[in-house]
Order: structure tokens, then C-alpha cells, then sequence
């Protein structure tokens, strides 16, 4: 089968395609045939090379001459063989969910890790949900508590996790406004933003506005920097950071601010997503029923790859970045 490798570290330049034996599904997985993978800032930072405690904590596998790596954990496809101990697919099932390895043409995915897709959207769409809802989901349900009649700020409204965290924020009845360039402010309205500030021309925390939640999805306004623009129990959610920046600075950055606020009302948060089944049904269900409308930036095929993460890494996706796999 073809996928999407690297046999070193570096940029998207060391990204190849390449025939790799197909995967074999364990006990308690299935074998999809990859219709669509979608991009996230984790693909090309992994590129960069990650300090090995990370790699272990994220279960990634080091690259070398002989080993190939691939990447991608968004996918959408069609059940193709499954594991003994698998009882909810059965082989042809549209599934959508979370794995490793997903930019290729085949991939093996945990039976907890997928949920069947929904027939009124697509596979690109689906392929769009898995790390970037669920981020905006959790990180304002969970994490932000979001109640009806709150104010949220999504900082970085106008990417992957950015658009989803808008449309998730007015589900929840919030008031929300969302941070972006001036490029993006008609999008962002579109898809439900109560308020768009154009961040090249207003910094919001030198506003009168008081939030309940800032979502922070780039990274560029620390806690110490928005805690004027939080109200006194609001909440500072980290789900995102700077591109410039690597893994131990995020991680540095994100404890200061969790530290900055123990002995504070206000909170900061830091955290990462979890795959679960009932979160990606209900993302589905969402987007099935038009509740929630992904956006995409762009659909580029499998032999594109590289192009695309390169894009991706230069921070300005409207939205979600999809491998279409299957054309």
C-alpha cells in the first residue's frame, strides 16, 4: 500500500511516498481503507524532531533509516478486515474516528477509537472532526464549563480548532467572540460568532469586554497578558501555541500559567484532547443535522502531502487541511 512517511527528522520536505506492507489489524482493532485523513499542528511539529519523553507520552515511534514513520491521526473510511475481539464493525462499515498513521491507504484504528459515519456527510467532513472537535468540545464543556448566557473568546477562531470551538461555544447558548485576521472576520461570522475582532487592527486584552472562557487556540496572548479581560472565575483554556515555539517551550509556557493562576479564581487549563466514542458520535450527529458545519481550507490527494503539511505550517489554514486518500 501507499503512504505517507519519514525516515529522519526535518520539515515537510522529508516526507515520502512510499509501498509499505499493509497492517494487520490486533485483537482489538480494525483495518480501514483510508477515503480521507486530515492535517493537525502535531503532524509537522513531530516532523521537527521531538524530545524522546514526549514521543513516549504520545506513543510516537522514532524515525530512522530503517524504520518509517507515518502520520496523521484523523481518519475516514471503510472497515476492511477486524480484530477477534472486535463486536461493533463488521467489514464495510463507514467509520470515522482516531488512529495512527492515517495519511495511507490503509491504517488500523482501535475499536474505541472509531464510530460509524453518519450517510448525510462525507468522508472529508468526517475526516475533519476527530482531533480538532473534540479539542473544541472538551476544552469548553469539560474544561470551560461553558453555560448559557457566558461570554467565550476563541482566540485563533479562524483555524482547524478555532472554527469548531465557535459553533461548539453558541451549541452551549454562549456569546461568542471570536479573534482572527481580517481576511477570515466574514467566515467567522458566518459560522455563528456572535463579535469578530480583527486582531491586526484590536487587541483584545487591552479591551472593556469581560469573558467567562478564552479559548486560547494560537498561543500568542498568554494568561498573564488576558487576565484583565477575564472575569473574576473565568477560565483560560490552552489547546493551542505558537509555531515558532518547540514542544518544551509549549509545555514551560502552559505550567507557567497553571501555576500563575493556583492561588487565583481565575484558572488556566491546559490540556489535550481524548478519543472516545460518545464525544464522536455526537460531533457526527451534530454535523448530520447541520448544527455544526466543518470548514475546510483545502482537499489535496495522497502524492500532495507534503505540500499540504507545508502549508499547514505556516499557520494561516482557513479551517481544516484533508488528504482526499481514495481519488
Amino acid at each position: 500500500m501507499k503512504a505517507i512517511v519519514y525516515h529522519s527528522y526535518g520539515t515537510a520536505d522529508v516526507l515520502k511516498s512510499e509501498d509499505i506492507p499493509k497492517p494487520i489489524p490486533k485483537d482489538d482493532q480494525v483495518l480501514i481503507r483510508v477515503q480521507a485523513a486530515a492535517l493537525n499542528p502535531l503532524d509537522w511539529r513531530m516532523l521537527g524532531g521531538v524530545p524522546l519523553p514526549f514521543r513516549v507520552m504520545m506513543k510516537m515511534a522514532t524515525p530512522t533509516a530503517e524504520r518509517a514513520v507515518g502520520i496523521g491521526r484523523d481518519v475516514a473510511g471503510v472497515v476492511e478486515a477486524i480484530g477477534k475481539d472486535v463486536t461493533q464493525f463488521k467489514i464495510g462499515d463507514e467509520v470515522f474516528g482516531t488512529c495512527e498513521a492515517s495519511v495511507a491507504e490503509y491504517a488500523c484504528a482501535k475499536e474505541s477509537g472509531v464510530v460509524e459515519k453518519p450517510a448525510e456527510i462525507t468522508f472529508e467532513q468526517a475526516a475533519s472532526i476527530p482531533v480538532a472537535g473534540l479539542t473544541a468540545l472538551q476544552g469548553l464543556r469539560d474544561k470551560g464549563q461553558v453555560q448559557a448566557g457566558q461570554r467565550v473568546l476563541v482566540n485563533g477562531a479562524a483555524g482547524g480548532v478555532g472554527t469548531f470551538a465557535v459553533q461548539v461555544a453558541k451549541s452551549l447558548g454562549a456569546e461568542v467572540t471570536g479573534v482572527c485576521s481580517g481576511s477570515n472576520v466574514e467566515m467567522v461570522l458566518s459560522i455563528g460568532a456572535d463579535k469578530v475582532i480583527d486582531y491586526t487592527q484590536e487587541d483584545f486584552t487591552k479591551g472593556t469586554e469581560r469573558y467567562d472562557i478564552i479559548l486560547e487556540c494560537v498561543g500568542n496572548k498568554p494568561f498573564s497578558e488576558c487576565r484583565p479581560v477575564l472575569k473574576p472565575e473565568g477560565r483560560y483554556i490552552i489547546v493551542g501555541a505558537r509555531h515558532e515555539v518547540s514542544m518544551i517551550d509549549i509545555m514551560a509556557t502552559a505550567v507557567k500559567a497553571v501555576a500563575q493562576s493556583t492561588f487565583s479564581r481565575q484558572k488556566a487549563v491546559m490540556f489535550i484532547a481524548k478519543s472516545n466514542q460518545p464525544d464522536l458520535t455526537l460531533l457526527g450527529e451534530l454535523i448530520a443535522t447541520g448544527k455544526l458545519k466543518p470548514v475546510i481550507d483545502r482537499t489535496c490527494k495522497l502524492d500532495e502531502t507534503p505540500e499540504a503539511v507545508a502549508y499547514l505550517e505556516k499557520g494561516h489554514a482557513r479551517g481544516k487541511v484533508v488528504i482526499d486518500v481514495a481519488s
